[in-house]
């Protein structure tokens, strides 16, 4: 009797540790290529990520140099932080996406946000581990279209995707599943 109780509380601590890392993936910011600073390009940054409920982002920076407020799209739009929703400024600031919807983050030290470290987060109303990425269809390019950071594009003319910053690789839910399904069979059979 003793036995069947370790083996059931080995499940629970089993099935709530692939659980928690089956719920949602983790961003930096910037990543891999940069961070919270000035020389990211956080429009294409994003243009690579699904994010989804459940994920969550990571702002690392000097505290020093910068911060992040988050905003309303107007105090986006125009680079103010007269009326934030939330100001963080650790200098490693985990911020979960708990719910669907765009989130506004700009710095407000003196023109940094009009030098372009702003970024919005548009999460899926989907939650858990995010696919992998779709193709990238190439746009045409000019010298004014090439953003700071831009992709060069490869011999073949397709541009190289960044790499990922997320934790979770796709797939991860199912593989929590069949995993707990794998547990749970051998704990009958004892």
């Amino acid at each position: 009797m003793e036995t069947m109780a370790a083996k059931a509380l080995l499940l629970v601590a089993m099935a709530s540790a692939m659980l928690g890392t089956a719920l949602g993936a983790t961003y930096t910011v910037g990543a891999p290529r940069g961070s919270w600073d000035l020389s990211t390009n956080y429009v294409q940054w994003v243009s690579n990520i699904s994010f989804r409920i459940g994920d969550q982002i990571v702002f690392k920076y000097s505290p020093s140099a910068h911060d992040v407020v988050e905003v309303s799209k107007a105090d986006y739009d125009s680079c103010s932080s007269s009326s934030p929703v939330t100001t963080f400024n650790s200098g490693d600031d985990t911020i979960p996406l708990a719910a669907a919807g765009t989130r506004y983050f700009i710095c407000s030290f003196n023109g940094h946000c009009a030098g372009g470290m702003k970024v919005a987060i548009k999460v899926d109303a989907t939650t858990g581990s995010n696919p992998a990425p779709s193709p990238i269809t190439p746009r045409p390019r000019t010298p004014e279209a090439m953003a700071p950071n831009a992709m060069p594009p490869t011999a073949g003319g397709q541009p190289v995707p960044p790499s990922s910053s997320a934790s979770k690789p796709a797939g991860v839910a199912s593989l929590v599943g069949l995993s707990l399904g794998a547990i749970v069979a051998g704990l009958m059979v004892f």
